[in-house]
């Protein structure tokens, strides 16, 4: 399995970060891409992929909760990060307008700005969206042609969305959102609609997990309310459910998707 989305820059991972590693192999985890949020936290998980080679990688990029700090020379930062082999991806970018931590217009801006990098230098795009859908679809289509492999990450939202985005031939990146009975019927119906060519699996670590953790027979436990790469196997468990499919088949194509996407030999 390949997570293709866990912030390990996080300081939740600073006192055990390499048990974590280490737990993640062993749940047969094979990759792990640490989301860059802003420039610091981009370089910090390129030193981590480059501590753990062939097994740790990265994108690099700013988060819009950051937008507010986002500054041009950063695009030339972001441009040398690129250079390294093991940097896969721009983002993490998009619009959140749930929270608003940088004002919407900012956003929109700094979004901008990485889809025309993302453009010029011929990268995949690693996106976040959080009730701002109809903006971002928007803006997604301005790039659309002169853009490569885009995946939408950490999806929460319905069949309506979801169709939007694969008309644009963008791969949908699921998480332990999957498995909440509350907040996660709408992903649960769109799950079944994904073709098998466009999915992926991912936890946000240390966010979102899985809140049927606990119902299951598991050697790993949870530290507090931490999410870790450990727990992908509850999220690919639950989408093999969901979708009726052998979870060792869709496992397969899942990891023949991530690697495709991030050029993972």
């Amino acid at each position: 399995m390949i997570d293709i989305g866990a912030n390990l820059t996080n300081p939740i991972f600073s006192k055990d970060y390499n048990e974590v590693l280490l737990r993640a192999k062993a749940a047969g985890v094979t990759n792990v891409v640490i989301t860059g949020t802003n420039l610091k936290l981009s370089q910090q998980a390129l030193a981590l992929c480059n501590d753990h080679p062939n097994f740790l990688f990265s994108t690099c990029g700013c988060h819009p909760h950051d937008a507010s700090e986002f500054k041009s020379i950063h695009l030339d930062s972001f441009r040398e990060l690129l250079k390294h082999k093991n940097v896969k991806a721009i983002g993490e970018c998009g619009l959140d307008f749930n929270r608003n931590y940088s004002p919407q217009q900012v956003q929109v801006e700094v979004f901008v700005k990485q889809l025309e990098l993302a453009c010029e230098t011929k990268m995949p795009v690693f996106l976040h969206q959080r009730d701002a859908h109809k903006q971002f679809l928007e803006i997604l289509k301005t790039y659309r042609q002169d853009l490569g492999r885009i995946v939408v990450h950490c999806f929460t939202d319905g069949k309506e969305e979801l169709v939007d985005y694969l008309e644009l031939d963008c791969y949908i990146g699921i998480t332990g959102w999957l498995c909440d009975e509350k907040r996660g019927d709408a992903l649960r119906q769109a799950v079944r609609h994904i073709p098998e060519n466009r999915l992926m699996i991912e936890t946000d670590a240390p966010y979102l997990l899985p809140r049927n953790l606990m119902k299951k027979t598991m050697k790993i436990k949870p530290v507090g309310r931490r999410n870790e790469p450990a727990f992908l196997p509850v999220i690919l468990d639950k989408l093999s459910e969901l979708r009726q499919q052998d979870p060792q088949l869709l496992e397969e194509v899942i990891v023949n998707n991530s690697k495709r996407f991030f050029s993972l030999n």
